[in-house]
């Protein structure tokens, strides 16, 4: 593992206050920035920092055990560089909006539509913000941690009754 990651240092650098925290885990780093300033980050590792493609983006529900029950992940990758990067941001369930991505990347206009349909998360300024996976009238959402194991309005799975 190396001590140092050109694009964590550069981003230290021009993002100093908005850095929540930096660590490493399985040789990847992960950057942890204020949800605020989500869009200016990416896309400052996009022209800066030559992260060309956003690879994933999803959201964990902490639900009980953080401040911020959620928590956005995306992944991102420097083609030229061969390097990745997680970069996370906390999200709050009182105020469950972020910056949306397909600012800087077209290919978020999907990723961000799942996290919606599935935790609840709402992206300021996203095109088509709307269900991608579930119908649009099913009520809440299937990955939050207080989601009803059966859904809603359903009996609990009995077993085979034959």
């Amino acid at each position: 593992m190396a001590d140092t990651n050109r694009a964590v240092e550069k981003l230290q650098g021009k993002f100093e206050a908005s850095i929540l925290e930096v660590t490493q885990d399985r040789g990847d780093w992960i950057v942890t920035v204020k949800k605020e300033d989500i869009v200016a980050v990416l896309t400052f590792l996009k022209q800066e920092c030559k992260f060309d493609m956003l690879t994933d983006v999803t959201a964990i529900d902490y639900l009980g055990k953080a401040a911020d029950r959620f928590m956005m992940v995306y992944q991102l990758t420097s083609v030229s560089f061969k390097d990745r990067l997680r970069v996370k941001a906390p999200v709050s369930e009182a105020n469950c909006v972020i910056g949306s991505a397909t600012q800087v990347y077209g290919s978020a206009g999907w990723l961000e539509r799942e996290v919606f349909d599935l935790f609840g998360i709402r992206f300021d300024k996203h095109p088509d913000l709307r269900r991608i996976l579930m119908t649009p009238d099913w009520e809440g959402h299937p990955l939050r941690k207080d989601y009803p194991l059966q859904g809603p309005g359903r009996e609990p799975y009995k077993g085979r009754l034959s």
